[in-house]
């Protein structure tokens, strides 16, 4: 932080020497973090949750400046992702032009820049270590099947990110309901077909990797039920970090990749729900409170459960059968033939990906607890049971695991 502390002092002269200062600090307390088990996003979280915008554009920056000593070949792909999403790359002529350049495109002085420069940089060192969810750039290689996407991916993703572009779109509940239990079949579909090549030596086998996901308040834990449901349906476990703002989400790569999606869709529609609910009175004419959103909410990620379970089932059943027939998948642009169904069927092979999530959940997070949100607004469950019939699709606990 000398960097920052000294352009307190500094005068524009300086500023060039501080700029490479700072950039050089900042740098360092980066890298701290990546060996501390931080990513990209989990640090402009950090910046956005406890500070403001001025520090979410520079800790993006800041990342950059660490960031680019790197090939892109020795970031993991969801770290390149990450990187892509926050728009995180050295826009700056020069290391000594950073600072006026950032300080010209938001309008700040010297003694402002520092301070939150000063403030970002106390908030990164603050941070403990966290459970790694993929490899540092720098430290370790890329895992396999995490680089760059696989040929089939884009092709897959895009449909689905397609539908669910559609679901959000329409005014139609029936028709965002079809969409979006359209996207999840085929989530699932790619999700066995991914299994069964990698058992019947078609592709590498891997291993069950983990994601975070960004859960902020308001209403975090419906929010977080919400995510577990998605994840449940697409054989992923969730874990809360509640003090954090995010959950780690654990499965195989196919699966993550789905979750991820569908989650961010139904996000979506739920609030959009919710607002809508919200804005009427309750049946004795008062304003509708945040124990009906909260409830409201609850009620949707409990039946949306339902449904996506639902889902996945119809989507395993007719893959069990198509592979058994030898009948083409009907998911892609064109006939693929589906891979056979090792002795014992398919159920034997999806049952040993969902203990090989749980091992690793197992190993990850040795010391869980749960915890159950609690509903205390009868008219919100039951309006938010209503909307998920409306917007999209097992029952089951509506714990969280942390």
């Amino acid at each position: 932080m000398d960097g920052a502390a000294s352009l307190l002092a500094a005068s524009a002269e300086r500023w060039p020497a501080v700029s490479r200062a700072l950039l050089g600090a900042a740098e360092r307390s980066v890298a701290r973090c990546w060996a501390a088990g931080w990513q990209p996003a989990d640090l402009v979280r950090v910046a956005r949750r406890e500070l403001g915008p001025v520090q979410v554009a520079l800790a993006a920056d800041l990342i950059a400046a660490e960031v680019r000593q790197y090939p892109a070949a020795a970031l993991d792909r969801r770290w390149r992702e990450q990187l892509r999403e926050l728009d995180a790359h050295p826009w700056w002529p020069s290391d000594e032009a950073y600072l006026p350049e950032f300080a010209a495109r938001h309008r700040l002085d010297r003694f402002a820049l520092a301070t939150a420069a000063l403030e970002l940089l106390r908030a990164w060192a603050l941070l403990p270590p966290v459970q790694p969810v993929g490899p540092a750039p720098g430290r370790t290689a890329p895992r396999a099947g995490t680089g760059a996407p696989r040929a089939d991916e884009p092709r897959m993703l895009g449909r689905i990110r397609a539908l669910l572009a559609k679901a959000e779109s329409t005014g139609f509940p029936d028709e965002a309901e079809a969409l979006t239990a359209k996207a999840q079949e085929l989530m699932a579909r790619h999700s066995i077909d991914e299994a069964l090549l990698a058992a019947g030596g078609g592709r590498a086998a891997d291993d069950p990797a983990a994601v975070r996901i960004g859960v902020d308040n308001p209403y975090e834990g419906p929010k977080t039920m919400l995510l577990d449901a998605v994840a449940a349906a697409n054989r992923c476990r969730v874990v809360w970090a509640k003090e954090f703002g995010f959950c780690t989400v654990i499965g195989f790569d196919a699966d993550l990749d789905a979750v991820e999606l569908l989650y961010t869709s139904l996000l979506v529609q739920a609030t959009s729900a919710m607002h809508r609910a919200g804005s009427r009175k309750h049946k004795d004419g008062a304003a509708r409170t945040k124990a009906f959103r909260q409830s409201f909410l609850v009620a949707y990620a409990a039946r949306i459960r339902e449904r996506l379970a639902d889902a996945t089932e119809r989507a395993t059943e007719r893959a069990a059968e198509d592979a058994a027939a030898g009948r083409t998948d009907g998911t892609g642009d064109g006939a693929q033939t589906l891979p056979v169904v090792p002795d014992g069927g398919l159920l034997p092979v999806l049952a040993a990906r969902a203990e090989a999530v749980d091992d690793a959940v197992g190993r990850m997070f040795p010391k869980l607890v749960s915890q159950r949100v609690r509903v205390s607004d009868g008219e919100g469950w039951a309006e938010g049971r209503a909307a998920a019939d409306r917007a999209s699709l097992h029952r089951g606990s509506e714990r969280i695991e942390r």
